[in-house]
């Protein structure tokens, strides 16, 4: 009987002898496959690349402090936005070893091989994952820049870079061409996906969570197939039957395909948004005379409608450019659309176009200060009301900002008056609106005719949560202070009645109305 190490020295004897030749090479019929099997596999060394993968492959401290700065550079280079700094997380990134480890393994039907190198992958992806999303939950910057953006959306072709990048680097593995690793390594990219894979948990993202999980599957399993393959078509491992290797053919076409359909129909998206970038040019540029320039387009495909913002420079106005260019773009990209127009007049004169670029280059970059500024004021306002900015009402144009507050532990209506004036002195342009929830209101108390200091606040404070709820109330207590403050609320445009105990003593009580 055998036992299990026996069995991997047997298995490890068995992927080293130049007589083991691959199922995929031992199909190669006529002179080519008699020269491939008497003169190219018998030229590798199988035992000192075997040591080299094995070496590369470990699990080992070197290993995660090389996956812990790869990380480190990679997302500071995603939330920088620098493709230099990505690139340097793709040069030192250990990540490509364990994966070519993996795909060995599975050449040479190595248990213990696949599930060491899985191991150390596994523990290189957690850790990774995890140190990059403590880096961007304590980084002020959170904006998902382009570097970001640009590993959220694979498709078919990042299928075929990682396809033939894995042939390239088991290549140069087998044949000692270590030098061709580096461009292997930039080619893939494994860090980077990794680090946008932290960035969308830290920032609880979901596509851009999952669109780079997606991407850095996709490279890992293709790699260590196409390691795999090249591992078998070089002589590792032990010799096949031909049921053993339809097996293996039908299991790795299923995973490319697994792979290849959602990575597909990813692409047809893609190329479906750049005929219809280049649809919208070309019926924008039909409805201007030819001397007029489409200076800027952005286009929303994740709005509906459609949104379609455009700056043309043009030496005459369409009054029903926007209105015509609209329908024609809703019936040819299939979708409703909304057509956001800029018409900058210039002359024909040299140098009149350029000035308009400048005019339109300063309008955006207002614009792009404004949305920014918005955007701050829904962030700050949010959280001032312990609610979400989806719920932050925001009106540009009269410049208001309006919340309706979640209930805090042990808030009174002073607490949320005192939140919305703290936001108001920040923010001096905007009009802020903090909606209280209905708290007690507090009592008026009287010295003499009119309230004293604290009931003069009470007063302002009632008057100020009634205007924010638009809740009507009723005052109660002694008649002429009664009176008093109906008087003050009414004119203040609250809705406010008497609750009948006109008679009783004490400060005026103000309570909601039921």
């Amino acid at each position: 009987m055998i036992d299990q190490s026996d069995q991997a020295e047997v298995g490890r004897n068995a992927r080293v002898t130049p007589g083991s030749v691959g199922a995929l090479a031992a199909k190669v019929a006529g002179p080519l496959g008699t020269w491939w099997r008497g003169s190219v596999i018998p030229s590798i060394e199988h035992r000192a690349v075997i040591a080299k993968v094995d070496d590369e492959s470990g699990l080992t401290p070197r290993y995660a402090f090389m996956i812990l700065m790869s990380a480190g550079i990679a997302v500071l280079g995603l939330l920088l936005s620098s493709p230099a700094v990505v690139i340097g997380a793709m040069l030192i990134s250990p990540l490509m070893g364990p994966i070519i480890g993996l795909g060995f393994g599975m050449a040479m039907i190595d248990g213990n091989e696949i599930r060491r190198t899985a191991v150390t992958l596994a523990g290189g992806v957690l850790l990774a994952v995890l140190f990059t999303a403590l880096v961007v939950f304590f980084s002020p910057i959170k904006d998902i820049t382009p570097e970001i953006a640009a590993r959220t959306r694979p498709n078919l072709f990042d299928l075929l870079v990682a396809l033939f990048s894995a042939l390239a680097g088991a290549y140069a593995m087998i044949r000692g061409r270590e030098g061709t690793i580096v461009g292997v390594a930039i080619a893939t990219a494994l860090m980077p996906p990794l680090a946008t894979v932290g960035f969308g948990l830290a920032t609880l993202n979901g596509p851009v969570f999952f669109g780079a999980l997606l991407l850095f599957v996709t490279n890992l399993m293709t790699i260590a197939i196409a390691a795999a393959v090249m591992a078998r078509l070089y002589g590792f491992g032990p010799k096949l039957t031909s049921r053993q290797s339809g097996v293996q053919a039908a299991v790795i076409t299923a995973a490319f395909l697994a792979l290849a359909i959602p990575l597909g129909y990813s692409l047809s998206q893609i190329a479906w948004e750049a005929r219809a970038q280049r649809q919208t040019r070309d019926m924008l540029a039909n409805e201007f005379p030819r001397q007029a320039k489409i200076d800027q387009l952005d286009i929303d495909f994740s709005s509906d409608p459609l949104t379609i913002r455009a700056t043309i420079l043009t030496p005459e106005f369409r009054a029903q450019a926007a209105a015509r260019s609209e329908a024609l773009l809703a019936e040819a990209l299939g979708r409703p659309v909304k057509l956001s127009l800029d018409q900058f007049r210039v002359g024909t004169a040299a140098g009149d176009a350029e000035a308009a670029q400048l005019a339109s280059a300063s309008a955006r970059e207002q614009a792009s200060k404004e949305r920014a500024t918005v955007a701050l004021v829904g962030r700050e306002l949010a959280m001032l009301a312990g609610v979400s900015p989806d719920a932050v009402l925001i009106d540009r144009e009269k410049r208001l900002a309006q919340v309706r507050a979640a209930p805090l532990p042990g808030a009174t209506l002073a607490t949320y008056r005192a939140l919305e004036q703290r936001l108001a002195q920040a923010e001096p342009q905007w009009r802020m609106q903090l909606i209280p929830p209905p708290l007690d209101l507090p009592t008026v108390s009287f010295g003499g005719d009119a309230p004293d200091a604290a009931g003069a606040q009470n007063l302002a404070l009632a008057i100020w949560a009634a205007r924010r709820t638009g809740l009507a109330v009723t005052v109660g207590g002694d008649g002429d202070a009664a009176d008093y403050v109906l008087t003050k609320l009414r004119e203040a445009g609250i809705e406010a009645q008497t609750d009948g105990s006109r008679n009783s003593a004490g400060p005026i009580r103000i309570d909601w109305a039921l």
